[in-house]
Parts: C-alpha cells; sequence; structure tokens
C-alpha cells in the first residue's frame, strides 16, 4: 500500500476523532449551556432540533458543493467551523449569539458528516477491502474522549469556554496540518452509462438508495434512544441510583468503540450481509432484553449488547451507497447521511411519546422491531459482481487520484 493511502487513512482519521470530541463536548453539556444561556425546558427542544436540521441541510449542499469542489477541501473547511462554533457556544452571552453559534455548527456539521464519509468510502474502493468500520471506531473514541473532559469540566464547574478553549487550540492546528494529506477518489463523480440510464442523469436510483436510507434512520432511532433514554430508563423504570444510571451510556460508547474496531476483519472474512443481518439481531436482542430486565444490572447488559450490534450498521451503510453507485458515491453519500439526522430527531421524540403515552418498557420494543427491519434490506449490502468485496481483495496497487491540493 503507498504511502499517499497511508497518509489519507491516518489524516482522516484524526478528522473522524476530532468530530468525535466536538459533538461530544457539545451534546454532553446541555444543562450547562441551558444554565448559562436561560433557555427555558419548553424552548430547549427547539434549540436541539435545529442543529440535527440544519445539518441536514449542509449534507444536501454537500452534494451540491462536491460537483465543483472536492470533497476534502470541503472537509478542510468545514472542520475549522465546527471547532470555532464551539467556542462560539462556550463564549456567547446572548440567546442571539447561541443560536447563532448552534446553526454555523450545525451546518458545518452535515458538511463535515457528508464529506469525511465520503473520503471514507473513496479511500475504501483504493484499499480493496473493508476499512470503513475503523474510521467510525476512532469517532467512537474521539466521542468517549469528549464525554470524559466534559465530565472534568462538570466535575471541576469549569465555564463552558474554559472547558472548550484548550480542545480546540489542540484539535484546530492538527486537523488544518493533517488536511494536507487528504486523499480524494478519482475525480468528480461521473455517472456509469448504466447508471445515466437507470436514473435519468445523476447516477442516484432512489429505489436502490431507499433501503439503505431507512437501515441508516433505524440505526439512528436505536442510536438516539440509547444516548437520550439510557439513564432515565434504568433509574426511573428499573431502580437505579443517579450514579449508576450514568454507565450505560458509557458502556454503550465502549463497545460501539470495541465493535467498531474489530468490525472490519469480520466484513473481510464473512461479508458485509453476515456483519450486518448478525448485527441487527444483536440490537434487537439488546432491545427485547432492556424491555424485560428485572433489574438494573440486567438492564446495563442489555445496552451494552446494544452497541456491540448497532455499531456496524452505519459504517457498513455508508460503504454499501458507495459500492451501489461507484460513479456516483459522492452523491449517494451526501443523500444517505441525511437520514442519520431523521433517525436522531425521530428516536428521541418517538420513544418519549410512547413512553408517557403507554409504558418506557413497551416504548423500547419499537426501536427494536425497526432494527429487525434491516434483516429484509441485508441484501442490499451485497458485494456487486463487478466492484470490490465479496470476499476477493482487489489488487492493492490502485488509483487513488489526487491529493487535497487541487480542484
Amino acid at each position: 500500500m503507498t504511502d499517499v493511502l497511508r497518509r489519507g487513512r491516518a489524516s482522516l482519521a484524526f478528522s473522524f476523532f476530532a468530530q468525535g470530541v466536538a459533538f461530544a463536548l457539545l451534546v454532553t453539556r446541555i444543562p450547562a449551556i441551558q444554565d448559562r444561556y436561560g433557555v427555558s425546558d419548553a424552548l430547549l427542544p427547539a434549540f436541539l432540533a435545529a442543529v440535527p436540521i440544519l445539518a441536514g441541510v449542509g449534507s444536501v449542499s454537500t452534494e451540491q458543493l462536491v460537483k465543483r469542489i472536492r470533497p476534502s477541501r470541503l472537509l478542510r473547511y468545514a472542520q475549522p467551523v465546527v471547532l470555532l462554533a464551539l467556542i462560539g457556544v462556550g463564549a456567547g452571552d446572548s440567546m442571539v449569539e447561541l443560536g447563532v453559534s448552534l446553526a454555523a455548527f450545525g451546518l458545518a456539521v452535515g458538511m463535515l458528516d457528508a464529506s469525511m464519509n465520503m473520503l471514507g468510502v473513496s479511500l475504501q474502493r483504493a484499499y480493496g477491502r473493508s476499512i470503513m468500520l475503523s474510521f467510525h471506531a476512532v469517532f467512537s473514541l474521539g466521542g468517549i474522549v469528549g464525554a470524559s473532559l466534559a465530565w472534568v469540566g462538570a466535575h471541576w464547574h469549569l465555564a463552558l469556554f474554559v472547558s472548550y478553549l484548550p480542545v480546540v487550540v489542540v484539535l484546530l492546528p492538527l486537523c488544518l496540518v493533517g488536511s494536507r494529506w487528504y486523499v480524494d477518489g478519482d475525480g468528480p463523480a461521473v455517472p456509469t452509462v448504466e447508471e445515466e440510464a437507470r436514473s435519468g442523469g445523476d447516477g442516484i436510483v432512489f429505489k436502490l438508495l431507499l433501503p439503505l436510507c431507512l437501515v441508516m434512520t433505524f440505526a439512528y432511532i436505536g442510536d438516539s434512544t440509547v444516548s437520550n433514554w439510557s439513564a432515565k430508563y434504568l433509574q426511573d423504570v428499573l431502580g437505579s441510583s443517579e450514579q449508576l444510571a450514568t454507565v450505560p451510556y458509557n458502556v454503550y460508547m465502549v463497545t460501539t468503540l470495541v465493535g467498531r474496531a474489530i468490525g472490519d476483519f469480520g466484513v473481510r472474512r464473512f461479508g458485509a450481509v453476515a456483519v450486518v443481518r448478525l448485527g441487527a439481531l444483536v440490537a434487537a436482542g439488546g432491545f427485547a432484553v432492556v424491555a424485560v430486565a428485572p433489574g438494573a444490572w440486567v438492564g446495563m447488559l442489555g445496552f451494552t449488547l446494544l452497541g456491540v450490534g448497532l455499531c456496524v450498521l452505519v459504517p457498513q451503510t455508508f460503504a454499501a451507497a458507495g459500492r451501489l453507485f461507484p460513479g456516483a458515491s459522492d452523491a449517494a453519500v451526501a443523500r444517505l447521511n441525511v437520514f442519520n439526522y431523521v433517525g436522531f430527531l425521530v428516536g428521541s421524540a418517538l420513544v418519549g411519546a410512547l413512553g408517557d403515552a403507554w409504558s418506557y418498557r413497551g416504548a423500547m420494543l419499537v426501536p427494536m422491531v425497526l432494527v429487525l427491519v434491516t434483516l429484509v434490506y441485508a441484501k442490499s449490502f451485497e458485494a456487486q459482481p463487478d466492484r470490490y468485496g465479496g470476499g476477493h481483495e482487489r489488487p492493492r496497487t490502485a488509483d487513488v487520484g489526487r491529493g487535497s491540493n487541487g480542484l
């Protein structure tokens, strides 16, 4: 494997790590942000919903921008905006300043998520074997680091600006330096003749992409269920202490990291379809255990299974989109990325509404059923006959295209 590919992979991995840190620092300090700006409980959901909605706008915009600008350049410019917006959240004094900072964060995150995964898909194609899970493993590691730093800030009662500034001072220059080695694909997306004929011109057949969009949505409904409701569920339904209620999400993040770290080996050995099916079954089993758990420790076992199962679905969904549309993978990834925010929005509201109207135990069965629907669409993850994967490796002398210095 060439040094260009190795440097490109390492620099992109660091970008995923930095994004994991930044996102965790924002979402885990929401109570402190609410206190600083005096955001009422009634108004808080509007602020929180605005971020994924604007991220979806940013992802859609990225699809259009990559027709003229390489994803590496978009990533190079979007990541500093995310980090600086984090500083803005910590430094502002008024509700208007908070709104502007969160708007900038949301739009830039959409562009960042889309362009990172575009580069990940093109690098995987160049490598000729599964590496996508490793990037998302590093993102999970960044989330653990960011959540730990947020805990330190909360424990020592540090102001948001004081908590955020050192992290940004360290990450920003490293991201800028690392962006010199991003590796793009072979050039702007050029749909194949077959894709042109099927799609009417843009290379994307939405009927083929739709199953992956649904899997992405269901996976993020499951993920947002854990992130938003695990602590409340353990404490209010299973009767744990407040301290113990903070543990499930940390366990979930750790198991997500471990699962993604070894997941690529499973894909290379058994294929993406088998790994996705197993992940869906394990995740559904996790929700079932949570729903019937007699106590807190059994509930924690369920959340542990959820981390092991859900962790493989999102990276493999991006990879499958790249395989389905090799001539228009950037556009496919951008469209698919929108459904990560759809799932995040739907998951939190869905479980909360069902829990209040019915029961939180019953509410846990809904994401379980949705994750099981992934089994119906598992065939969409199959390697195409004329593309890499499916039990064989491409030669490692792949054409990696230009680096990130050119448009």
